[in-house]
């Protein structure tokens, strides 16, 4: 399992970073305000655009390709958290290559 945060870097494009479970920044994004579950199908992407709001994300089933703006592309499974923080900026790319379920937990 990997817990990968992803925000808006100082020249406003999006980065991924890939957090410790004792990383200081968990103990403060313990409270979530809800939850939605949204379901993808394969032939679902979305150009560049920042997160709608903070939140944690994570995939029940299938898998989430994230690309950054220079042109990495990490790929997200069940075995996944992410915080998702890039609200501001150019954003990321998203493309659900397999039918996929995920849970969104935004945060205050």
């Amino acid at each position: 399992m990997g817990i990968f945060r992803m925000y808006t870097g100082d020249d406003g494009k999006s980065v991924m970073e890939e957090l410790g479970q004792d990383d200081p920044i968990l103990e403060t994004l313990q409270t979530c305000t809800g939850c939605s579950i949204q379901i993808n199908e394969p032939t679902e992407f979305s150009e560049f655009h920042p997160a709608p709001r903070c939140r944690w994300m994570t995939m029940l089933s299938g898998q989430i390709d994230i690309q950054l703006a220079d042109g990495t592309i990490h790929s997200f499974g069940p075995n996944d958290l992410r915080l998702w923080e890039d609200v501001t900026g150019q954003g990321h790319k998203t493309h659900f290559p397999v039918p996929s379920v995920s849970i969104s937990m935004p945060l205050p």
